[in-house]
């Protein structure tokens, strides 16, 4: 490529190879005659080979994304060649320290949590979710699990995204020893987002929080590598010397096998979790770029019960359990997941994306477990030297729970996402189909025998002298539970969202508003979701803003909102909804000449066709009915900061209150009951006399 249009006889040849500081060849360096458009730029092998005028003082400059330019003179004669190999550095800028307030955060639904503080943070369970759970409304009653409660909701109520592909987790899962790992590799993320409620209509269709997680896509190979007595992983990442191809792939495993030996029921747990998870980018050209993300996860639960014993009771009446076990429990839960996205920006303010994703959960419970009981009550006087020994024996008894249970589940997405920007309005839109199969088979029974009757006791046969003439006595499990369940649907839905930004009289404003809607074709069921936010921040020399956020917010049923404890499907099961409402104030200051922030948020949630739910350790149990309405409401406070300096450290409060109404309830008054009312009517008649 010629940097002037010459006549052969009236120019010079320069030609060279530029490496970066490592030596290695940099491919797409631009050389060019300072002060003219034209010139050339390096091969892959970092060469190049340009054209100038002879006879004439010019400058050459070398310029690279993220390297320092480099300027030389030349003047050389006709017909003249020559070699300049020069060596481009990487640009640092040295920069005063500085305080910068991004408003694009700030006006958001959306809180930003440090990548740094997740990784570093210590617990039991060893999952990403940890952090959350120091968030304000945020809580979960198991810390050997990953699962979260959102502001008076369940594990189910939580959408989780990562780079823009939704989460989906096992189904069967009963205890949180038994659950693993969280998906969430925390070492592998850049960004993190999270909202507990009242978020933007283009996240999905859930009533709680949603929480939108962004892995890397490194510069530079990078790796790292922990082990502890708990486990172990190894993470590692890079690129390609042109930067187009990046990948990044980390390899876990897990054991709490020492902290499950600390539990009530001794016995030998093998509890054994891995995956292996991988994200890899390639840029076609600089406006189309193709990424895959994948996660093979393998978590296996082995468990042989010895001995459980448990006190209970109060000062007066101390007793104790004490369980002699046989058997075991075997638990896999296998999950396999792929996605591949297509980011497609064909202008600066335009970016077009196409996601295919397909998750598949293979779940096999299996246990026979036998248990001999006795109920002992302690002695507790404390004159006595037999103190805190069993005093005497309350009742013996048995039981035999059995289940092979498994659980095929496999979901296809394919979506289409969306975003325009113009000035300072930006509009958002996507479109999604999913199809989802799931096989789930169910064996699970039940034998209790207490004190050598069974429960629930079967009619005998005393009385009968003859014994032909006795009735089959057949034993009656307390439990049983059988059933097959295939389900095949189809789900569609579509957003639509607008943001504007602007200013008036030196007051910032912000507003966002869209809709969703989705249609369900198992229950034909269409439902719609008008979201919106506004915001301000006002010109005040204090820096607050203040934002009001909320909307529609339904939640379709997935597989287990549908399946009673029975086993059998509802299949007029409908959407459950909350109407949401959110204020929320923040204000940025300093203190010990560090910054702080202080965050309050205030919301009512109001909850319409609410699926009522039982909740076992981590197992949620549906009853599959439409049969309740709740509400929610309570306020969050957050003031987090340098308390320390260097140190990021928060201190947060929240007051919540919720209810829930069963639409179908009752109660049946007895002649005892009334006769309770009756006199405990009179002693409050009597009271309020009293204190007339």
């Amino acid at each position: 490529m010629l940097a002037f249009s010459l006549k052969s006889q009236d120019i010079a040849t320069i030609t060279g190879k530029i490496v970066n500081q490592d030596n290695e060849p940099v491919e797409g360096a631009t050389i060019a005659i300072i002060g003219n458009a034209k010139g050339t730029v390096t091969k892959s092998d970092g060469t190049f080979i340009l054209k100038i005028p002879a006879n004439k003082d010019l400058e050459i400059g070398i310029t690279f994304v993220g390297f320092e330019p480099i300027v030389q003179k030349f003047n050389l004669k006709k017909g003249e060649t020559v070699q300049f190999n020069p060596t481009i550095n990487k640009s640092t800028t040295n920069i005063s320290e500085f305080e910068l307030k991004e408003e694009k955060e700030r006006i958001t639904t959306m809180v930003k949590i440090q990548p740094n503080l997740a990784s570093g943070f210590i617990s039991s369970s060893g999952s990403f979710e940890t952090i959350l759970k120091t968030l304000p409304g945020v809580s979960s009653n198991n810390e050997l699990s990953s699962q979260y409660s959102v502001r008076g909701g369940n594990y189910d109520e939580n959408l989780i995204y990562v780079n823009d592909i939704e989460i989906f987790r096992p189904f069967l899962i009963r205890s949180g020893q038994q659950e693993g790992l969280s998906f969430i590799n925390s070492e592998m993320v850049a960004d993190i987002e999270f909202s507990a409620g009242g978020f933007d209509a283009k996240y999905g269709d859930k009533m709680s929080s949603v929480l939108d997680i962004k892995y890397k896509e490194p510069e530079g190979f990078s790796g790292s590598a922990t082990m502890s007595l708990q486990g172990a992983q190894v993470n590692v990442g890079g690129a390609s010397k042109n930067h187009r191809f990046t990948y990044l792939t980390g390899v876990r495993y897990k054991t709490n096998r020492y902290v499950l030996g600390s539990l009530d029921t001794d016995g030998d747990y093998q509890p054994s979790f891995y995956d292996i998870q991988t994200y890899l980018t390639y840029d076609i050209s600089e406006k189309w770029e193709i990424g895959f993300l994948g996660n093979i996860a393998q978590n296996k639960y082995k468990f042989i019960p010895a001995t459980r014993q448990t006190e209970f009771g109060t000062i007066n009446e101390a007793l104790q359990l004490t369980v002699f076990f046989d058997g075991q429990e075997v638990d896999q839960y296998s999950t396999y997941f792929g996605a591949i996205s297509n980011t497609f920006t064909p202008k600066d303010n335009i970016e077009l994306k196409l996601i295919g994703s397909f998750y598949t959960s293979l779940e096999d419970e299996k246990y026979d477990i036998e248990g001999a009981y006795r109920i002992d009550e302690l002695e507790r006087d404390l004159s006595k030297e037999t103190f805190g020994d069993v005093k005497y024996n309350r009742g013996v008894g048995s039981f035999l729970d059995h289940a092979r249970n498994r659980l095929d589940a496999n979901v296809f997405n394919l979506e289409h996402k969306g975003k325009f920007i113009k000035n300072k309005h930006t509009t958002f839109w996507g479109v999604k189909y999913q199809r989802e199969m799931i096989v789930d088979k169910i064996s699970e029974w039940g034998a209790i025998d207490s004190t050598g009757y069974s429960t629930p006791h079967p009619s005998d046969s005393v009385g009968y002298t003859d014994p032909n003439a006795q009735t089959n006595q057949l034993l009656e499990l307390n439990e049983v539970l059988k059933s097959r369940v295939d389900l095949n649907s189809n789900r569609y839905s579509g957003y639509l969202q607008r943001t504007w930004k602007w200013e008036a009289d030196s007051i910032k404003f912000s507003a966002s508003f869209g809709t969703r809607a989705n249609y369900w074709d198992y229950n034909n069921e269409l439902i719609v979701s008008p979201r919106g936010s506004f915001t301000v921040i006002p010109n005040w020399k204090k820096d607050f803003l203040f934002r009001l956020s909320g909307g529609v917010y339904y939640q379709p049923p997935f597989y287990r909102e549908m399946r009673d404890f029975d086993g059998t499907i509802n299949q007029n099961i409908k959407s459950q909804l909350s109407y949401q409402g959110v204020f929320g104030v923040d204000r940025n200051f300093k203190a010990w000449g560090r910054p702080f922030k202080f965050v309050t948020e205030v919301y009512y949630k109001y909850l319409k066709n609410v699926i009522p739910y039982e909740i076992e350790n981590v197992r949620i149990r549906y009853y599959a009915k439409n049969n309740a309405n709740a509400y929610a409401y309570g306020t969050d406070f957050k003031v987090n900061g340098e308390f320390v300096k260097g140190v990021e450290s928060w201190f947060s409060l929240s007051i919540m209150k919720t209810q829930e109404d069963l639409t179908d309830d009752f109660f049946q008054l007895t002649n005892d009951l009334m006769r309770q009312y009756f006199f405990r009517i009179i002693y409050l008649n009597y009271l309020v006399s009293l204190c007339i």
